[in-house]
């Protein structure tokens, strides 16, 4: 029999908020985190908006000279995961740190320390690489970090699998609960990807937004003017745990984690299937794992990028999976409006959104939904967040490659 699973700590560090609830506050207020790029000169560049974190100084939790170990994607991993932990309550001691796991992915890594060791390779020759170039920007040392940094010395590992990496991290950890490999996992994913490279090599794409005139409504999810995707940083990391050890402590648990599924397009690099047959499969997976009808979902946290074909494509997946239930009482919102896109950690960022969800009973709203798209004609909550309660709540992740995570959320009953 399968262990059940449920989410007891949500540690997000993203464009709207340092920290779970000044992030929901913000999702809230519909507040928007997209600006003009601080971080580098853009004269040059298409695209000169993201959604930057801040506020944001690991001095105030790392010590200086491990700061200077790590790229900023490995330091919001690590802030997260404290988050995360202290509002678990879970306590790693010696006893129990062999059934604590850590994993925690990213799509793009330590982006901006190989740009700046680049340049001093460039500058000075080979001497000039800093010792710790490769442990600051490999994928996986922001889950080894956490471990050392925690204590945790269960399953340790890391998901790249480009946008859908944070979702496939929860839902990887989530089987090893289940099938008692760990009893707790410390998951998720971090990004720190606005940086002249990946900003270039984006926009050359023309994947990004460019109505840099207007960053508070660049990003546009469904609506019939979205001209694409606007990048976020941060971190988003869940505590999960098995329900009987949970309850044993008396955790506060924001939901239960109930079906996860996977799926792949095989069609394009970058590209959607045209018929959105991936993100069906990937969805009627994750309904069949959690063993539930189409009709018990009552959000989805979509992954709605605000590029032309995602969205369109998304909407019609969802309307073939959840047929007549799709155009009625089906909640569908896109978060990314307000934090931008988080690329790997955006579906670890919005796996704790679902939760949240869950457990205050408001949807977050779409913003920047002013012009209706005939192809996309769903509930998506228009510009306010909604008061109303679900029991089941999905959150969608689709990545390059054609690789596609789906995570259904149980309101606790226990």
């Amino acid at each position: 029999m399968k262990r059940r699973v449920v989410v007891t700590g949500i540690g997000l560090v993203t464009p709207v908020g340092i920290g779970s609830q000044p992030t929901w506050d913000s999702l809230m207020a519909a507040k928007c985190g997209v600006g003009l790029i601080t971080k580098f000169d853009t004269e040059l560049f298409p695209a000169k908006i993201a959604a930057e974190l801040k506020g944001f100084d690991p001095l105030a939790w790392i010590e200086k000279k491990e700061v200077k170990k790590m790229d900023p994607f490995i330091q919001y991993a690590i802030v997260a995961a404290d988050f995360a932990l202290k509002d678990s309550g879970l306590v790693i001691t010696p006893e129990n740190a062999s059934r604590v796991g850590v994993n925690i992915g990213s799509g793009i890594g330590g982006f901006s320390t190989i740009e700046a060791e680049h340049t001093e390779l460039m500058k000075g020759g080979p001497r000039k690489i800093s010792p710790f170039f490769i442990p600051a920007t490999i994928i996986n040392l922001a889950a080894g970090q956490v471990s050392i940094r925690l204590g945790a010395k269960g399953p340790n590992t890391a998901t790249c699998t480009a946008c859908s990496s944070g979702a496939h991290a929860i839902g990887d950890s989530f089987r090893m609960i289940q099938r008692g490999e760990s009893d707790a996992m410390i998951c998720g994913a971090s990004e720190a990807a606005i940086t002249p490279l990946s900003v270039g090599g984006f926009g050359n794409m023309r994947a990004l937004s460019r109505r840099n005139e207007e960053p508070l409504r660049a990003s546009r999810p469904f609506d019939r003017d979205r001209d694409g995707f606007v990048m976020g940083e941060g971190s988003g990391i869940l505590i999960l745990e098995e329900l009987e050890q949970a309850q044993r402590r008396g955790a506060n648990i924001y939901a239960e984690l109930a079906g996860y599924g996977m799926s792949g397009d095989a069609y394009h690099i970058t590209a959607p299937c045209e018929d959105g047959e991936g993100a069906c499969r990937v969805m009627t997976n994750a309904l069949s794992d959690a063993g539930i009808g189409p009709a018990s979902i009552g959000y989805i946290n979509a992954h709605g990028t605000s590029t032309p074909f995602n969205d369109k494509l998304e909407t019609m997946a969802i309307k073939k999976v959840f047929g007549a239930h799709a155009r009625n009482g089906l909640m569908v919102s896109s978060t990314k409006s307000m934090t931008g896109h988080l690329l790997g950690a955006a579906g670890a960022v919005e796996a704790g959104i679902t939760a949240l969800v869950l457990r205050h009973g408001n949807i977050p709203p779409t913003i920047n939904y002013e012009n209706p798209d005939p192809e996309c004609d769903l509930d998506y909550v228009p510009n306010q967040a909604r008061e109303t309660k679900v029991e089941y709540a999905m959150s969608n992740s689709f990545g390059f490659g054609g690789t596609n995570a789906c995570l259904i959320f149980k309101r606790c009953q226990t």
